[in-house]
């Protein structure tokens, strides 16, 4: 016989036991609302609440505006498909300097701008690395995005870090860049695999080398992947943001080009103000070397008559400098649903290869081959190499990693101190 206490202690421990199993599916439930950061899966849910909000609105996206190529895949392409898919509308802002946008931002920020109208912006390097340090950016917002989480290496160098610093999910990877070197080889036959050899080019082809002044982007990265090849990339690193450590690290790169400079064109007592300058100056003969950020900078210019169809790319042995380049979300931006469905869209395998054909732009993917099917990967495979280009193999297995960005204006100081007009 069961007393009447034993009946209401097995009804306590019976409505314990309900609770207890109903607080667990709760907490369970609980946690698919948001995958952490660094997650290898994302809830579909909260990207659909994203192009829901989306839907029907204008994204601004300001950018680096000055190739005509580009733009107009914008404008052609990813507008295009950002409105099939998600009925929005992507305006292109651009601009000449991407650093004047962040100057905005912070302005914006001081100021207590909730709602900016800047949506989206196209960044990396310094001006990354300053907008992070005045928290100017939203997110982190890549674990929301299934392109993302499906298509992207996250434990990549290239997606982790930008110019040396942690990315943190505040920036999604956009394309890829290595720099390469060009000549023709109707007119010069060598192609230095070194610096040494390229001292050796110099003197032969004397008055005809030289390169772009620093801080002209491309121009800075060819002094950074001079003072590798002489010095070594670990050994600059280390050398950290101490101007003097860093002076001392890279001596014997300037020396080197100290000793390149009576070689230079003009004797090295002047240096072309932009990389657009010394292209005109390779596609009128006066330059024999050309340098370009872009390894498909040599097929684009053949296919536009500017350069004759000999021309090619060529690299140095050691390797040379690539860089990811990135989109990112303002803090304050008007419509974040609207540039996270943008974002999305440039990771599709539909765009990024229609990006890296040569016609449209030529920019490197940042997707992962080993995460796409066989009918993507083909998206990728069909396009040709342009003429003069080396395969993306190749340009990979040889490619350097940027220095942290608060170095690089340092060792452009150094350089100007340094070379010109001494």
């Amino acid at each position: 016989m069961i007393h009447k206490g034993e009946k209401i202690v097995k009804r306590l421990i019976n409505c314990t036991c309900i609770l207890f199993m109903a607080l667990i599916l709760l907490t369970a439930g609980c946690g698919k609302e948001a995958a952490p950061q660094g997650a290898a899966t994302t809830d579909n849910s909260i990207f659909e609440t994203v192009i829901k909000n989306a839907k029907g609105t204008t994204v601004n996206f300001y950018g680096w505006g000055g190739d005509e190529k580009i733009n107009k895949w914008v404008d052609n392409v990813l507008a295009k498909k950002v409105k099939d898919d998600y009925d929005l509308t992507l305006k292109r802002i651009p601009v000449d300097d991407i650093q004047t946008v962040i100057s905005k931002l912070a302005d914006a920020k001081q100021a207590g701008v909730q709602k900016g109208s800047i949506d989206l912006i196209w960044v990396n390097g310094e001006n990354f690395y300053t907008a992070k340090k005045n928290n100017l950016l939203y997110g982190p917002f890549t674990q929301s995005l299934p392109n993302y989480m499906k298509y992207v290496d996250q434990t990549s160098d290239d997606v982790k870090y930008d110019f040396g610093n942690s990315v943190d999910g505040l920036e999604s990877p956009y394309g890829k860049a290595e720099l390469v070197l060009i000549n023709d080889a109707a007119v010069t036959p060598e192609t230095p695999k070194n610096t040494q050899e390229l001292l050796g080019f110099a003197m032969k082809y004397k008055g005809k080398v030289t390169y772009p002044a620093s801080p002209d982007f491309t121009g800075s990265a060819f002094l950074r992947n001079v003072i590798y090849d002489v010095v070594g990339y670990e050994k600059v690193k280390a050398a950290g943001t101490d101007k003097q450590k860093l002076k001392e690290a890279i001596q014997p790169a300037i020396d080197y080009l100290k000793e390149l400079k009576p070689y230079l064109w003009k004797e090295g007592k002047t240096y072309p103000a932009s990389i657009g300058q010394l292209h005109n100056m390779f596609a009128d003969g006066e330059a024999v070397l050309d340098i370009s950020y872009d390894p498909n900078a040599v097929s684009s210019m053949i296919s536009k008559g500017k350069i004759k169809d000999t021309a090619r790319n060529f690299i140095f042995d050691k390797g040379m400098i690539g860089n990811t380049h990135f989109l990112a979300i303002p803090n304050n931006a008007g419509n974040k649903d609207g540039a996270m469905a943008v974002i999305n869209a440039v990771l599709s395998p539909e765009i990024q290869a229609s990006k890296y054909d040569y016609a449209n732009w030529g920019d490197l993917p940042v997707l992962d081959n080993t995460k796409l099917s066989s009918t993507e990967q083909e998206l990728f495979n069909k396009i040709p190499l342009g003429k003069g280009v080396i395969p993306q193999a190749i340009l990979l297995s040889k490619r350097l990693p940027e220095l942290p960005a608060n170095m690089v204006p340092l060792i452009e100081e150094i350089w100007q101190s340094e070379i010109p007009n001494k």
